[in-house]
């Protein structure tokens, strides 16, 4: 892992990301302490939209507002007159 100073990092940011692109990571320093790091992002950490889409119907499966009550009314009911 490689460690380079606030003020250089952002002089040389894109050189920066550049490296960090092809898999590097690199920690930033202010006055000697870590304060961030620079980590390539890997596109497996992203969920699949179908996956999330798919996520989202399973929480709604027997879902009801209740008996009588409709959406509008739950919007009519919410605004200010």
């Amino acid at each position: 892992m490689t460690t380079v100073g606030s003020y250089e990092a952002k002089t040389h940011l894109p050189r920066l990301l550049e490296r960090v692109a092809r898999g590097e990571t690199i920690l930033i320093t202010r006055h000697g302490q870590a304060v961030a790091m620079l980590v390539p992002a890997h596109a497996e950490d992203k969920p699949a939209v179908r996956d999330v889409l798919r996520k989202m119907r399973e929480l709604r499966q027997g879902v009801r507002l209740g008996p009588g009550l409709t959406v509008r009314q739950l919007i009519d009911t919410g605004r200010r007159r």
